[in-house]
């Protein structure tokens, strides 16, 4: 009899235990999809994976996106290293985002392993589109159902872009900027139907949407601002503390994630992997 246990978090999301993810049955590796698909973002506690073992739990999951932009493990290219060195002072990811919508078929999720971690802060924050949409008035509903949003990765990745401009602060860490020159913006509903749960989503993100389709950059930024803020209520936050052996495993299309930076002086290593996903479909 499987020992799996789902307790969901204050806020998003639902810790699993009872599982070892290096020795996992058929039964329950399906039982955890489930979850996933349920609450879109799901922490496991006290795993001891090697980095052949996070690879092999990844790709149970659909194939792994080998990352454009962030270094990578030197023998696992498919571990891409997300790293804060102790004497640099700005983090990767420390603001309220969701990965790669900026791709046409954005990513279904991405598989988070600590391995090195200062001795307190590093935590990260997360929140579920799920909410963000549900908590809306019906009207407001109604009308983001109409709307499309433009996503692109230049403005944050590209040259004389984000990252770059930082220089030495990023150089060994983020990289790639022509990469960007060669990418097409994509146009994604601003509500989804997740391909998972089938449920509603709110799909749009402070750090890669650029605008609705048909509007202006200025007509655009009063809602998004609106709907950025809402999502982000105090009440709706899970704030992740990391230990070693932690996992955390979020859907990109139904939570955004925020990298907290409080930790001064020491160094974070966290190991991390994609999975591909598909083109997102409109709710109606």
């Amino acid at each position: 009899m499987s020992k799996l246990s789902v307790n969901p978090q204050p806020g998003a999301g639902a810790e699993v235990t009872g599982v070892k993810l290096n020795q996992l049955s058929d039964t329950d590796f399906q039982e955890i999809q489930s979850v996933f698909a349920e609450y879109g973002l799901i922490f496991f506690r006290d795993q001891e994976l090697t980095e052949a073992d996070h690879v092999a739990f990844a790709r149970r999951w659909g194939n792994i996106n080998i990352n454009r932009f962030f270094a990578a493990h030197k023998d696992y290219p498919e571990i891409a290293l997300v790293t804060k060195e102790a004497g640099q002072a700005e983090n990767i990811g420390g603001d309220w985002h969701t990965d790669h919508s900026y791709d046409h078929e954005p990513a279904l999720g991405s598989i988070l392993l600590a391995r090195d971690l200062p001795p307190s802060g590093g935590d990260t924050w997360f929140v579920s589109m799920y909410k963000a949409f549900e908590q809306l008035s019906d009207g407001m509903k109604n009308t983001l159902r109409g709307l499309r949003a433009v996503h692109s990765a230049k403005h944050v990745f590209g040259a004389q872009q984000g990252y770059e401009l930082a220089g030495d602060e990023f150089g060994q860490r983020i990289g790639n900027a022509p990469a960007t020159e060669e990418m097409i913006n994509p146009v994604h509903p601003v509500v989804i139907k997740h391909p998972l749960s089938g449920k509603e989503a709110l799909y749009v993100n402070s750090a890669f949407t650029l605008h609705f389709e048909g509007w202006t950059p200025e007509e655009s930024a009063v809602l998004l601002e609106f709907l950025y803020k809402e999502a982000v209520r105090e009440d709706h936050i899970s704030r992740f503390k990391w230990r070693p052996g932690s996992i955390a495993f979020w859907d990109n299309r139904a939570t955004w994630h925020n990298a907290q930076n409080d930790y001064p002086g020491y160094r974070r290593e966290m190991h991390r992997i994609t999975i591909d996903g598909c083109a997102l479909a409109a709710s109606t």
